[in-house]
């Protein structure tokens, strides 16, 4: 499985792109950042995130992409562009029919590190040692990418496992029949 992981943010956006299957050594196949100016007007950074993603998308041709999920910050300006940018993703995976999965920071760490409350340093070296790199990518944004990409990689298959057996679960639910409805025009 290819995966693209993106870490959202207007000013710094982390993209990495991982490549294996969980239980195997994985392989980073790129990583980055698409960055924009924070002077810059909203609409042309959205536009310049959305062309920096479409050429990884051209690039490495994932099967997958990995979007942190947004969450409740006290900065709300910060959490609007990271939204934003989150949103620019979903929308260039989505138009190229690309299956997009969405993780919170907790899961992304505690499926990288073990902790949950893991802080960055941990995740990098973590990413660092996974992914058999001389060092931790750099900025964070980038690091934090790639352990989008293999939490998802690693998670995949247990979600996929468990959407298939309550889709099952579903189809051989008897249903009830439901009651009829009451008339409209009663008389007492």
């Amino acid at each position: 499985m290819r995966v693209l992981g993106v870490d959202p943010g207007l000013t710094r956006c982390g993209v990495g792109v991982v490549e294996g299957v969980a239980g195997r050594p994985l392989t980073m196949l790129g990583v980055g950042v698409v960055r924009t100016p924070a002077d810059a007007d909203l609409g042309h950074r959205l536009v310049a995130v959305e062309q920096g993603l479409e050429q990884w998308l051209d690039e490495h041709r994932p099967e997958c992409v990995a979007v942190e999920r947004v969450f409740s910050q006290h900065n709300v300006r910060t959490v609007m562009g990271t939204a934003q940018a989150s949103a620019v993703a979903i929308l260039c995976a989505s138009r190229r029919g690309i299956p997009v999965a969405l993780h919170t920071p907790s899961e992304v760490k505690a499926a990288v590190t073990g902790s949950g409350r893991a802080d960055k340093a941990q995740v990098g070296a973590m990413v660092t040692r996974l992914l058999r790199l001389d060092a931790p990518p750099k900025p964070a944004d980038a690091a934090d990418a790639l352990a989008l990409a293999i939490c998802h990689i690693w998670r995949a298959p247990a979600q996929n496992r468990l959407q298939q057996a309550v889709a099952l679960h579903a189809s051989r639910t008897p249903r009830t029949p439901q009651a009829p409805h009451a008339s409209k025009g009663r008389t007492a």
